[in-house]
């Protein structure tokens, strides 16, 4: 998708198109020792894009505004990279085949979708595939478990059991947490007692100090909870 207007002081907004690494991208074309109006005639000779001036490069390395997909692809080549080089962490199915450097019919054909299919699902964040199909996914796009679990859809969903699993017993979400997170189930358990015991923690430091509202000690707690779980899974902390 290009956006409806080629003026670089109109930001794009940054949900409709991938996470865009500003630094990255002026990095790598300090490196070759071009300027913005090389890069800039280099998208508009080789790649199609006559809108393309060095305003917008001096404007996307700036981060006041995110190139298109079309963009992105085409500065990508300009500066000699790939399309991932120049993103921040994929978050969305459509982010993960972007940095790729796939074409939505591409990832279509590997997994056994229809491409039409393949694109309603990217438009609606929503994976729905077979486990061979996930499996193929997974494997195409380089996705580690928890990426696996964002782009499917299931990330809220174990975030609800996660919470669940702090504030009352760890022991009952073992086997609903592990049928999202399919992992060694001992190492699934020392994360979830982990979590149990951090969360817990923090509300009984609240209360020795005096603090007259519980609820809102381990908020931020439970507010990253998905990041403090696969920390815990890694043996760390969040970042």
């Amino acid at each position: 998708m290009r956006r409806p207007t080629s003026r670089p002081d109109q930001p794009t907004p940054l949900n409709q198109f991938p996470p865009f690494d500003a630094p990255a991208a002026r990095r790598l074309r300090i490196a070759l020792g071009m300027g913005p109006e090389h890069v800039a005639h280099g998208m508009r000779v080789s790649y199609g894009l006559p809108h393309v001036t060095p305003d917008h490069v001096i404007a996307w390395e700036r981060g006041i505004t995110s190139p298109s997909h079309a963009e992105l692809t085409a500065l990508a080549g300009a500066l000699w990279c790939a399309p991932g080089e120049l993103l921040g962490r994929p978050r969305t199915l459509r982010e993960h085949r972007v940095s790729r450097g796939l074409a939505p019919e591409d990832v279509a054909r590997a997994v056994g979708h229809e491409p039409q299919a393949y694109l309603r699902m990217e438009e609606s964040d929503s994976w729905r595939g077979t486990d061979r199909q996930s499996a193929a996914l997974a494997e195409l796009l380089g996705l580690e478990l928890a990426d696996f679990v964002t782009v499917t859809g299931r990330e809220a969903k174990l975030a609800d059991l996660l919470r669940s699993a702090v504030t009352t017993r760890w022991q009952a979400y073992v086997r609903p947490v592990a049928k999202i997170a399919p992992l060694d189930r001992r190492l699934l358990e020392t994360a979830l007692q982990q979590l149990h015991q951090d969360y817990q923690g923090r509300m009984v430091t609240t209360l020795s100090w005096g603090g007259n509202d519980s609820s809102d000690a381990g908020r931020g707690f439970l507010d990253r909870i998905v990041e403090h779980f696969w920390a815990a899974i890694r043996g760390g902390t969040p970042a």
